[in-house]
């Protein structure tokens, strides 16, 4: 759990203080747990969910986001930044009207903010209401008419309208407003591009770059531009750099192969057919080129079953039919070689249904807009949402692991560990899991044991020094043994074979202890022998289970053993009894992060995602961080 002074916990407006600091220092997992605080102290309050809201947002965790903006509405109905965030948070769901109206509502409590007309505008082309659009872009322009970003986004809409010579128009004004915006000549060029007004989509197109554009359209565009006006050494240049810019984007290579094999050089001209097929597999008309060049390359094999994929695609495209046909007589084939003419044959007999058919384009590609991830349009600004762009009086820091969009690190889709017993554990700062139970609280105010037993699912790594104390207590309590039968130190060394990874003595130590110990030890003992023989060589999951069951028999209310007792059921792929075992945990302790985040992951796996995701939302809201990327992966 995450502590804060006494003093301060009575403060919730300096909790919330530094929660907004970490938020604004992108330290979205950590600030969320301080807005709990907040929520736990005043569950009345508006801002504590809406500042929670963004981090989620931050994180992706739109589901949870959603529930957290619902709340601060609730609330307070009258702030305009929870309608901004929700609807932007509807807008990621796809709920476009809920998001419009989201937008008009927080137009209505601030009828001149740029940002959420723009988003309303943007929402509307979305639902193909251009004219509505349109007339959100007048309003503004009527209020600013020299803003170019105004004037890009009606140029935008325009161009989602088919009317290119409005949007040409459009971009015109952005750019004579905003002349050192490379993105302002990349959509004149792009757009001229479109018209087929190559002279001057030249010309803005080196504009763009001049100015430093690090889009690779723009480079792609211009290099189309050279290959039609055979320049191939400029044309080659300008896909080498979109390549360089962007190499995970599949039109660049395509295009360079294109190049290529018009000027004969098939080897590396196959080479980024490949590569262009690899990252984008679903475009089938790729494959057109790419048999092509297989062709020229005498791969019979590789250009026949590329044709067939075409075909299968596109069964009207008839160069695909008569290119098989010459390979399969290449290969000697001449029965299939006729099939395929005879097909291509019959199909053109029938021309004016083979023109109403979807045919694939084969021409070089053209980049029409630039990539989603760089539209502010669709970027949410925490400063928009909280209307001020202040700057936290103090800096925090964090661990970095915790830190930023955590949602982007990849982690391994596996269970958190179960929960054992022991001296050591690492600082689970961020986990609002409550790690106690009453009876091993009550044996701990004993002092009987060496330490003091602590529930963990993190455990320490011993160094070399830890090891040989452990294995000299172990001696010591031997010592001891053969002087008194007392129950606690069969459980002290059990701990200590355990901490050594003795497992088989501990187990043994725990069995004796259990013959002698009272209800209060009973339970305690009968947990760390089922998690220490799980942790054995062969596991005997029969007897880990009835362990378990007898510690929930004897105290109903051991959450970590229903815990427990889910992850082993887990493994043997009882999911539903898994379930159930997890939810009575979460019915126990209502903040038991791992449950929720194991819960979560199991849901996801029978295929029930949506109780999933909300329970890896709750996760991360309760400080496990890499419940986040389950959550961009699974949605």
């Amino acid at each position: 759990m995450l502590f804060v002074p006494a003093r301060a916990q009575l403060n919730t407006d300096r909790i919330t203080a530094i929660g907004r600091n970490a938020l604004y220092f992108e330290d979205y997992v950590l600030s969320i747990q301080y807005f709990n605080q907040v929520i736990h102290l005043k569950p009345y309050l508006s801002e504590p969910y809406f500042y929670r809201a963004i981090a989620k947002i931050q994180l992706e965790d739109y589901q949870g986001a959603l529930k957290d903006c619902n709340a601060a509405i609730e609330r307070n109905p009258f702030s305009p930044g929870c309608y901004y965030a929700r609807g932007y948070v509807y807008r990621q769901l796809d709920m476009l009207d809920k998001a419009e109206a989201d937008y008009s509502e927080a137009l209505h409590f601030s009828p001149e903010n740029r940002t959420y007309m723009l988003l309303r505008a943007d929402t509307r082309a979305q639902m193909k209401r251009y004219d509505d659009a349109l007339e959100d872009i007048e309003q503004m322009l009527k209020r600013e008419p020299q803003a170019a970003t105004v004037w890009s986004e009606k140029g935008r809409i325009c161009i989602a309208k088919k009317d290119t010579a409005a949007a040409l128009e459009a971009f015109e004004n952005a750019a004579q407003y905003d002349k050192t915006n490379p993105a302002v000549w990349s959509a004149l060029g792009v757009t001229n591009l479109m018209m087929e007004r190559e002279d001057e989509a030249y010309v803005q197109l080196t504009q763009a770059i001049n100015l430093g554009s690090k889009w690779a359209g723009d480079f792609i565009n211009r290099g189309v531009i050279h290959y039609r006006r055979h320049n191939y050494r400029g044309a080659l240049s300008d896909f080498d750099q979109a390549v360089k810019i962007a190499p995970r984007e599949a039109d660049s290579y395509y295009n360079r192969g294109m190049m290529r094999q018009e000027v004969g050089d098939y080897n590396r001209a196959l080479e980024d057919f490949d590569k262009a097929i690899d990252l984008d597999p679903e475009r089938i008309e790729m494959r057109y080129h790419r048999a092509l060049v297989e062709m020229q390359l005498k791969q019979w094999k590789e250009a026949v079953n590329d044709l067939d994929v075409l075909i299968e695609r596109y069964p009207y495209f008839l160069p695909a039919y008569y290119l098989a046909a010459q390979v399969k007589t290449q290969q000697g084939n001449t029965k299939a070689a006729y099939q395929y003419r005879q097909k291509a044959q019959e199909l053109e007999s029938r021309k004016e249904q083979i023109q109403a058919q979807q045919t694939p384009n084969t021409d070089m590609l053209i980049a029409e807009a630039q990539p989603q991830k760089r539209d502010h349009r669709k970027e949410f600004s925490a400063s928009t949402a909280q209307n001020q762009n202040d700057i936290p009086d103090e800096e925090q820091k964090y661990d970095s692991q915790t830190r930023g969009t955590v949602q982007k690190r990849y982690q391994d889709v596996v269970n958190e560990p179960n929960i054992v017993l022991c001296y050591y554990s690492q600082d689970l700062s961020l986990r609002r899991t409550n790690y106690y139970h009453p009876l091993v609280d009550k044996l701990n105010k004993k002092e009987a044991l060496p330490a003091t037993l602590k529930f963990t699912n993190q455990e320490l790594t011993l160094t070399a020094e830890m090891v040989d104390f452990h294995f000299s207590e172990i001696r010591r309590l031997t010592q001891l043994m053969d002087e008194t039968e007392d129950v606690t130190l069969y459980l002290a060394r059990a701990m200590e074979f355990a901490i050594i990874k003795d497992y088989a003595s501990a187990v043994d130590d725990c069995t004796k202890a259990l013959l002698m110990a009272d209800a209060h030890l009973e339970p305690i003992i009968a947990f760390c022998r089922a998690t220490w023989r799980y942790r054995m060589t062969e596991p005997d999951y029969e007897l880990i289970l009835r362990d378990y069951n007898h510690v929930l028999t004897l105290q109903p209310d051991f959450t970590f053993a229903y815990y427990n007792k889910a992850n082993i059921l887990c493994t043997q792929r009882e999911y539903k009894e898994a379930i159930k075992n997890y939810s009575k945990a979460i019915e126990i302790d209502n903040d038991f992060a791992e449950a929720y985040f194991n819960r979560g992951l199991t849901y996801v796996f029978i295929g029930e995602n949506e109780k999933g995701l909300a329970d890896l939302s709750k996760a991360g809201e309760l400080g496990i961080y890499q419940a986040y990327n389950m959550i961009t992966r699974f949605k």
